[in-house]
């Protein structure tokens, strides 16, 4: 089938959908709650989207800042026939994120469903709360402190892959800086050694990479967005095919842990000993430390077991990846800062080589508001989305049940009312009050 046969084929479903949504008369009312809140031009079909349909994709953020900028500080969009509303503005934002009502995920989080399930990024409701209790205590500081050794090794790893670099003109860093925290996370998160940074397991490195391209893809691309003209085109079989890989992968770590830790309670009861003393007390991953939580009622399915360690590889990964890169941008845009966080360090370790420990990253004060002024700038996710199970007015509109709400979070932390120099990199906006 060719490109045309399948660009005819979704216009004339997403035609079918629209004509049946206007047939009744609580469509034609959403509609028209959504079209009093002002808004870029909308087309049929297509909604507010056109803009995005032909860019290139290093160039969607740049028009998606100035549809918003052209916008503010509230307005409304279609992608097709679902509606969205972008806020903001701080106190059209806590009316959302202040109510428990408002935490249904929006459509868009259905695009990840299919690799990572419905674990804590896409999940709602009841299982959300359960498994945001069983996880959290996984996060404890004392955890996270048997972690530092395993980001000291890769960061050495990272700066000896760095030195090549040395005296260039200028070079990409992501592609240093996400393998890097591909080590990073593996390990910590599954207590697994994938030697990215070395060009190992390079099927499952290359299948995280392009899935998170194909799901940034399908997103601006509404003619992708039914599953069954999705999967005709070439970047839905090749989703299937990182599926595989990732899935597998996943399994195969879980089923690999859970032996181990049977085989560790198999020699414990045998040598009528602790597990720690019979074996040796290793440093526990994210994996090994929801296997452990994994009894009485709150126990997990091998499946749920998966959905949650791929949710903390594609998340651990791709925010840590951005803002990493973000920070080292901006500390070479600006010399004068680099210098203190540079002094900062040589206070701290004294000429010394020796590996960071946790004592020594409580005492970086600086170098912490340098990457929270990062984050400030470059936030890792620019914008959260929300789905409304009910109406609700904000900044004098009404809201219909229905809506996606987009928070803007790159542009909430511009807001000239909380910075008053909003554009400026500036990490003293972080110090202690």
């Amino acid at each position: 089938m060719d490109t045309f046969s399948l660009l005819f084929c979704g216009v004339v479903l997403l035609l079918g959908t629209l004509f049946l949504y206007s047939r009744t008369s609580k469509r034609e009312r959403f509609i028209r709650m959504v079209d009093q809140i002002p808004g870029p031009r909308s087309y049929p079909i297509l909604g507010t989207v056109l803009p995005f349909l032909f860019t290139k994709r290093q160039d969607l953020f740049k028009v998606s800042q100035k549809l918003i900028n052209e916008n503010l500080p509230l307005f409304r969009g279609w992608t097709g026939s679902v509606a969205d509303v972008n806020l903001t503005c701080p106190e059209d934002v806590e009316v959302i994120l202040s109510s428990s009502r408002h935490v249904d995920k929006s459509f868009l989080y259905g695009f990840l469903h299919s690799w990572l399930g419905t674990g804590l990024l896409t999940s709602t409701g009841e299982k959300w709360h359960a498994h945001r209790k069983m996880i959290t205590p996984t996060f404890h500081f004392s955890i996270l402190d048997s972690f530092v050794e395993v980001f000291s090794e890769k960061s050495e790893i990272l700066v000896s892959k760095l030195q090549k670099e040395v005296g260039s003109q200028g070079f990409d860093v992501y592609p240093y800086i996400t393998k890097c925290a591909l080590d990073i996370i593996c390990e910590t998160a599954m207590g697994t050694k994938i030697f990215a940074q070395d060009g190992g397991n390079l099927d499952y490195v290359t299948a995280i990479y392009d899935m998170s391209e194909i799901t940034v893809q399908r997103i601006f691309q509404p003619w992708l967005h039914p599953e069954s003209i999705f999967k005709l085109f070439r970047i839905g079989r090749r989703h299937d095919e990182c599926l595989r890989v990732l899935h597998g992968f996943t399994r195969k770590v879980i089923a690999e842990r859970k032996a181990q830790m049977v085989n560790k309670r198999v020699m414990a009861n045998q040598m009528s000993g602790s597990e720690d003393e019979v074996v040796g007390k290793k440093r526990k991953a994210f994996l090994d430390l929801l296997l452990e939580a994994n009894v009485g009622d709150a126990k997990l399915t091998d499946e749920e077991l998966r959905e949650e360690v791929d949710t903390f590889m594609f998340e651990g990964h791709d925010t840590t990846s951005a803002a990493m890169c973000w920070a080292i941008y901006l500390l070479g845009l600006h010399p004068d800062v680099q210098e203190k966080a540079y002094e900062e360090q040589e206070s701290i370790f004294q000429g010394s080589d020796r590996s960071p420990n946790m004592k020594d990253l409580t005492e970086m004060k600086y170098l912490e508001r340098v990457i929270k002024e990062s984050l400030r700038l470059y936030p890792s996710v620019p914008s959260v989305a929300r789905k409304l199970n009910k109406d609700v007015k904000i900044a004098g509109y009404d809201i219909p049940s229905g809506c996606t709400i987009l928070t803007q979070i790159y542009f909430l932390h511009r807001n000239p009312d909380q910075f008053p120099n909003p554009e400026k990199f500036d990490p003293d906006n972080f110090l202690p009050e």
